[in-house]
């Protein structure tokens, strides 16, 4: 319902993620995060010498919207990220496109990617082996090539995309080996937009008190969990709603202050000033701090002025 919502209002979005919308069935962005401590004051933990961590969750944000697609819950904490992947692979579908972070990596995988027609877009380590097939693009700041990677059955051929962005090297790896599918501009302007996901994670965690745990049970710690994803889905929810009346960038309104002016909203609502809580906070957004006060600068301009061919 959240999904549908978000794709009937007409607020501005990112030049790359508004060009991604026209490319792609859904851009998609995943990562892992390490709950906190559980609390020991009863039950079995009690006699633990330390806090027991919570457990391992994964999360499958969908990057436009920046509504969570789907969460994964471990109750083991040490549980690495690449353990997920089969849930992962399994609601994926053809033409979507999968951004991930370096903790992913895995060439056995990227094949099975391939052969689900799911592009992916990761970041790669430096020390990556690799043989050159073709070069797409080169200067001074970029190199756009196909290469091979990996071994025997995990042999594949890639496309490799280094940009040279105020004096460091970002390398990415995707299966899209056509630029002009995916031009390297988009494609690390996308990657950049990943970061969405850890904003979601610091959203749940630090704002909506998904740090802390008020049991030690396992039934209590995923009661918890999904309801506080609830919870920040209605809240993005809510900001789009807002950015829609504003005819502004989500990005441009912060969910935190969105978040805390709720409570200045019930006030309002119970001196008899308002009941419609969209229209509060669009209209009392510079009081409230909704609107973010420096916007944040878009580094995708810089990244077409980076792989222009008129100017390389």
């Amino acid at each position: 319902m959240l999904q549908q919502r978000w794709k009937q209002r007409q607020r501005p979005l990112a030049p790359e993620l508004k060009w991604a919308q026209r490319h792609y069935q859904q851009v998609l962005s995943v990562d892992g995060s390490t709950l906190d401590a559980l609390i020991r004051k009863i039950g079995l933990l009690k006699d633990l010498p330390q806090h027991p961590l919570a457990g391992k969750i994964t999360a499958l944000l969908d990057v436009c919207s920046r509504l969570p697609v789907n969460i994964w819950y471990e109750s083991n904490p040490q549980a690495h990220d690449q353990s997920f992947y089969p849930h992962i692979q399994s609601v994926l579908e053809r033409g979507m496109l999968l951004i991930m972070d370096l903790g992913y990596l895995n060439f056995a995988v990227f094949n099975q990617l391939t052969q689900q027609a799911v592009t992916f877009l990761t970041r790669t380590k430096i020390n990556l082996s690799y043989a050159v097939v073709k070069v797409l693009h080169r200067s001074a700041a970029v190199h756009d090539r196909l290469v091979w990677i990996g071994k025997e059955d995990t042999r594949q051929q890639i496309r490799l995309i280094e940009v040279l962005y105020k004096g460091t090297w970002y390398r990415y790896l995707t299966n899209e080996l056509d630029p002009l599918v995916l031009p390297t501009a988009y494609a690390g302007a996308l990657y950049w937009q990943r970061w969405r996901i850890e904003d979601a994670f610091n959203i749940v965690k630090r704002l909506l008190g998904l740090a802390y745990f008020c049991s030690g049970s396992q039934n209590a710690v995923e009661l918890q969990l999904w309801s506080t994803w609830l919870l920040y889905g209605a809240l993005v929810d809510l900001t789009d709603q807002v950015a829609d009346v504003l005819v502004k960038p989500f990005a441009a309104l912060s969910l935190e202050m969105v978040y805390r002016s709720l409570y200045f909203f019930t006030q309002a609502y119970h001196r008899g000033q308002t009941d419609d809580l969209v229209s509060y906070l669009a209209q009392n957004t510079q009081l409230l701090g909704i609107v973010k006060r420096k916007p944040t600068p878009s580094k995708f301009s810089e990244l077409l002025g980076l792989t222009s061919a008129s100017d390389p």
